[in-house]
């Protein structure tokens, strides 16, 4: 845990995205509405062999995502993937979110705290779930040249350390902030041990929230 800052330190509120604030993973299901269900299932046996190598701990969790984005992100313009997410937010929002996570960001923000985001999940995907929140993102970033993605990333998969040092590259020196965050997930312990203020599953059903980090 970082130090808190001074008694009258700004208030930065930090939540996780897919399985905090949502009920499920969003990106997966994304794709397959973005792309359609038999699009979806004919590129997503080409990741069979990778899915069988992380199971077998043959490549990491990173490696896997990176061939995921690589697969259905290579070669896509920008605008037609904002388009879908715009569209898979609008759609899916009341089904997707929870009730309890809507309404704590809410409640953060009321009361001054500067909140964001703070995902694995590509940001391009999430911007409209952001922007509907009415709070700041943090998110994996697609590589866009020419205003087309090259299925590659910019930068690191968003998760573990890379969250932390990421909101360091965003607002600056964290123990200048008492930190507030939200994760539910092995990803999201870097991030929860830095905070003063840590809710694990905080949303989740009592049995669920009370599972041991791993």
């Amino acid at each position: 845990m970082l130090e808190a800052g001074p008694a009258d330190a700004k208030v930065l509120s930090v939540f996780d995205f897919d399985g905090t604030l949502t009920h499920h993973d969003s990106f997966v299901p994304f794709l397959k509405f973005a792309f359609g269900t038999g699009e979806f299932y004919g590129r997503m046996v080409k990741l069979a062999v990778p899915g069988l190598r992380f199971l077998l701990q043959q490549i990491s969790r990173d490696e896997l995502k990176a061939q995921l984005i690589r697969t259905f992100m290579t070669g896509v313009e920008k605008a037609w993937v904002q388009q879908k997410a715009e569209e898979y937010c609008q759609r899916n929002w009341a089904r997707l979110m929870r009730p309890a996570g809507v309404l704590s960001v809410e409640q953060e923000l009321g009361s001054g705290a500067v909140v964001t985001l703070c995902s694995a999940s590509p940001a391009l995907v999430l911007q409209p779930f952001a922007d509907r929140l009415g709070i700041k993102l943090i998110g994996t970033e697609l590589e866009v040249v020419d205003g087309v993605l090259t299925g590659k990333l910019t930068g690191n998969n968003c998760r573990c350390e890379n969250k932390v040092l990421r909101l360091e590259a965003v607002y600056g020196d964290l123990g200048e902030y008492r930190l507030r965050a939200w994760g539910d997930t092995r990803g999201d312990r870097e991030l929860l041990a830095a905070a003063q203020d840590a809710h694990f599953r905080h949303f989740h059903a009592k049995k669920k929230r009370a599972k041991v980090l791993r």
